[in-house]
């Protein structure tokens, strides 16, 4: 039953990107739609208006780019790199740590805008996941048996 259900269910952006041989205009929409929480807010800002621009006219890594720029303004572009008929993508909060340190999410494609588009789909979904705390939980009720004692000698 779980195979059916895993066969209707829609992509994730992330099988998308990876599937798409090039990007379309309705692949971008789709991305927009789908990962972009700031983009539709601003309603037709001289952000947004400009995204709209390079679209029409087909301007992917531009379009990805300025859209990074307006989704992620706390992330930047680490490294593009093209290797082997591969383009390779990274993203990074703190461009400036040695790569050893740094948490940057990598993405590739044979596209550019889709390998860009790729890491940025990773940052969302991990934006979307809470984060676990570094500690156990505590418990909210005390134990049954649990008495508070007074242990203060003022005398």
């Amino acid at each position: 039953m779980t195979a059916v259900l895993r066969r209707l269910a829609p992509p994730s952006l992330s099988e998308q990107l990876r599937a798409a041989p090039k990007m379309t205009r309705p692949l971008m929409f789709n991305i927009i739609d789908g990962a972009c929480r700031r983009f539709p807010s601003l309603g037709q800002s001289e952000r947004t208006a400009r995204i709209m621009r390079l679209i029409d006219i087909e301007a992917w890594a531009d379009a990805t780019l300025a859209l990074l720029e307006l989704e992620l303004p706390l992330w930047q572009v680490r490294r593009i790199a093209y290797d082997e008929g591969e383009w390779h993508c990274a993203l990074s909060r703190e461009r400036e740590l040695p790569d050893w340190l740094d948490a940057a999410v990598e993405a590739r494609h044979p596209d550019l805008a889709l390998a860009l588009l790729s890491a940025f789909a990773e940052v969302q979904a991990q934006r979307a996941v809470p984060p676990r705390p570094s500690v156990p939980p505590v418990r909210s009720a005390p134990d049954q048996l649990y008495e508070p004692l007074v242990c203060d000698n003022f005398g």
